[in-house]
C-alpha cells in the first residue's frame, strides 16, 4: 500500500508534465530543435557572419597586416581583371555542369521512375548510390589515371582509331591541353560524374510523384509524347530539376579539390580561398570570394522561386 502511495506521485509529475507538453506543441518543438538549432547558429551562421565581417576589412600591402576598418576595397578587388576571370570561369563550369547533369540524369531518373521495378529498381538505387559510398578522393585520383595521357581513356581511343578525335579536343583553344587530366574538359568530367547523383535521385522522385492519369489523359486528348512531355511531365518535375541543380551549382561553385588534382593552372573559385588564404595570408580577399558563391545562389534560389519551381515541394 505504501509503494503505490510513493508510486502515484511519480507517475502523476509525468503524467503532468506529458499532458503540458501536449497542450502547448509550441514549447515541444521548442525544447526539440532548441539545441540543433544552437549548433546552426553558433557554428554555420556564425561562421557566414565572421566572413561576413572580414570581408569588409583590408590588407595592408607595406605591413602584410589585416585592417580592421570597414572598407569596401577589398570587394572592388574581384573586380579585377584576373579575379574577375576567375569568377566568370567558375560560374560557367557550375553552369555546364548542371545542364549536362540534367541532361544525362533525364533519361536514367525517367526510366526509373517510370519503367523500373522489383528488382531493376533496387539496381537502380544501388548503381546511383554505390559511387557516393566511396571515398571521394579516390574517385578522384582514379579519374586522373583515366584521364592521363597513358590511361585507359586515351587507350581506348587508339584502339577505336578515334585518337585523331581525341587530339582535335585537346587542342581546343582555352579548354584543351596535354592530356584530360590537366584541362577543363577533364575538370568537366570528374565534376559530372561526382555530381550526377545529387541530380538523378531528386529528379527520380519528382517524376515518380507525376500522377500517370495525367499522361494518359494527355494522350487521350490527342496530345503527342513530346508535348506530354513538354506540358506536363516537365512542368510537374521541375521541383526535382531545380533541387538537384541546386546540389549540382552550388557544389561546382565551392569545390576546391576536383579543379586542384584535375585541372590547368587557371584557378576556380575554391582555389582563390585558398590560395588567398593560406599562401598570400589576404583573409579579407579570401572572405570576399568566398561570399561570392553564397550571393550568387542567393539570386538563384531567389529567381527559382519567383518562377514558382518550389510550389509543388
Amino acid at each position: 500500500m505504501s509503494a503505490l502511495a510513493v508510486a502515484a506521485p511519480r507517475r502523476g509529475l509525468a503524467g503532468s508534465l506529458a499532458d503540458g507538453l501536449w497542450r502547448r506543441p509550441a514549447l515541444l518543438a521548442v525544447l526539440l530543435l532548441a539545441l540543433p538549432l544552437l549548433w546552426l547558429v553558433v557554428v554555420y551562421l556564425g561562421s557566414l557572419a565572421a566572413l561576413l565581417v572580414q570581408s569588409f576589412y583590408s590588407l595592408d600591402d607595406f605591413s602584410g597586416l589585416v585592417v580592421e576598418d570597414f572598407t569596401l576595397a577589398t570587394y572592388a578587388q574581384l573586380f579585377t581583371a584576373a579575379n574577375l576571370a576567375i569568377i566568370l570561369r567558375t560560374v560557367a563550369m557550375a553552369a555546364c555542369v548542371t545542364l549536362a547533369s540534367i541532361l544525362v540524369a533525364l533519361p536514367i531518373a525517367y526510366y526509373a521512375a517510370r519503367y523500373a521495378r522489383g528488382a531493376a529498381k533496387a539496381f537502380f538505387y544501388i548503381a546511383v548510390m554505390l559511387p557516393l559510398w566511396s571515398s571521394y578522393l579516390v574517385k578522384i585520383y582514379a579519374w586522373k589515371l583515366i584521364l592521363a595521357k597513358e590511361g585507359i581513356l586515351t587507350w581506348a581511343f587508339a584502339r577505336l582509331g578515334l585518337a585523331p578525335v581525341l587530339d582535335a579536343v585537346l587542342a581546343l583553344p582555352g579548354i584543351g591541353g596535354n592530356s584530360l587530366s590537366v584541362s577543363y574538359i577533364g575538370t568537366f568530367l570528374v565534376f559530372l560524374y561526382v555530381w550526377l547523383p545529387y541530380m538523378i535521385l531528386p529528379m527520380q522522385a519528382a517524376l515518380e510523384r507525376v500522377p500517370a492519369s495525367f499522361l494518359d489523359a494527355s494522350g487521350d486528348l490527342g496530345a503527342t509524347p513530346a508535348a506530354t512531355f513538354r506540358h506536363v511531365t516537365w512542368p510537374l518535375a521541375l521541383p526535382g530539376v531545380v533541387a538537384g541543380s541546386i546540389f549540382t551549382f552550388s557544389l561546382t561553385l565551392g569545390d576546391y579539390i576536383i579543379p586542384q588534382i584535375v585541372g590547368s593552372s587557371r584557378l576556380f573559385i575554391g582555389q582563390a580561398v585558398y590560395t588567398q588564404q593560406g599562401t598570400a595570408g589576404n583573409i579579407p580577399l579570401a572572405a570576399a570570394f568566398t561570399m561570392v558563391p553564397i550571393v550568387i545562389m542567393g539570386f538563384y534560389l531567389w529567381g527559382a522561386k519567383r518562377a514558382g519551381a518550389f510550389d509543388a515541394l
